[in-house]
């Protein structure tokens, strides 16, 4: 089991137990990642490869892309067949650590 994937139990007979935190996913399924920027030429296509270490299936039919309003953000949104939580994890985890993406859903 990795590292934070789970939470100790402890019984009425008082020994813990270690248990996986309930998913309320079942994998595999289609699941949706969104991603903000600033509205740079690049930008897309820098979301699309960091999401395809994790899912090199993703298609850019998968991908679609919004400029904010007064045209300083942009957000894209893909939608990749979830494998498991580890893997979605993973994926927030690279985009939310690279210093050109603001934040990721």
């Amino acid at each position: 089991m990795a590292a934070g994937y789970h939470s100790a139990v402890v019984p009425v007979s008082g020994r813990v137990m270690s248990e996986p935190p309930a998913s309320l996913l079942e994998f595999p399924c289609p699941f949706p990642i969104k991603a903000m920027g600033k509205a740079e030429a690049d930008f897309r296509q820098l979301v699309i490869e960091i999401v395809r270490r994790h899912a090199p299936e993703l298609s850019t039919n998968q991908v679609s892309v919004r400029e904010s309003s007064g045209g300083k953000w942009l957000s894209v949104t893909l939608v990749i067949l979830a494998q498991s939580q580890m893997q979605i994890d993973a994926i927030y985890r690279d985009l939310n650590s690279h210093e050109r993406v603001a934040w990721a859903l």
